[in-house]
């Protein structure tokens, strides 16, 4: 899938991080990416825009936003396609449903809900999503998160959605990657201000 920075950091490792180390390692994640950014043949930067890079922007790391989400997982997983501007759509399989607390506007916890996709012979899931940020602080097309979760999912397995980790797809920064929008079920209902701003 072109639609990431699979190539960038693999992030996702970062969830499993104890309390003690967690905004250290987030931090050194962001130094990685920005370091992949600037210098790595395969950035999405063109290199005349490489030159004037001084990193990505991006929330500051907010525990809150690190949260345990119960798994309902999708045996006979639907297929969907998701749509993608200006290039064909591409066809994922729904495998799981992650239900979570997040705070509302007041502080207060809401429960949230997200689906997971994986594209045929992945093993990644990729959770696309909106949220209230969307279009203001963060890009406009919604962000991505990558899950790498340890072995099977199992609906009584706890996963960490750590959306400190959240990114901006590539074709935000180079039109020649195409990148899927995320459907309306993954369009949460508060702000998530975490993980990377709009470049």
């Amino acid at each position: 899938m072109t639609t990431n920075g699979d190539a960038a950091a693999d992030a996702e490792t970062v969830g499993a991080a104890s309390d003690a180390d967690w905004e250290a390692q987030i931090r050194a994640n962001r130094d990685e990416k920005d370091e992949f950014f600037a210098e790595h043949p395969q950035s999405p930067l063109d290199a005349a825009d490489r030159d004037g890079f001084d990193g990505l922007d991006y929330f500051e790391p907010a525990p809150e936003y690190r949260v345990e989400a119960d798994v309902a997982v999708h045996d006979d997983p639907e297929p969907l396609e998701l749509t993608v501007d200006d290039a064909p759509n591409q066809r994922f399989l729904r495998v799981a449903t992650f239900t979570f607390e997040l705070p509302n506007a007041d502080g207060e916890p809401v429960e949230q809900s997200l689906c997971a996709y994986r594209q045929e012979g992945a093993d990644a899931l990729f959770v696309p999503f909106r949220d209230k940020t969307t279009g203001q602080q963060t890009y406009d097309g919604g962000r991505y998160m990558d899950l790498h979760p340890d072995g099977d999912l199992g609906d009584d397995d706890p996963v960490t959605v750590d959306f400190n980790l959240a990114y901006t797809p590539f074709c935000a920064f180079n039109d020649a990657f195409a990148c899927p929008l995320p459907p309306t079920e993954n369009w949460l209902d508060v702000a998530v201000p975490a993980g990377e701003k709009a470049p």
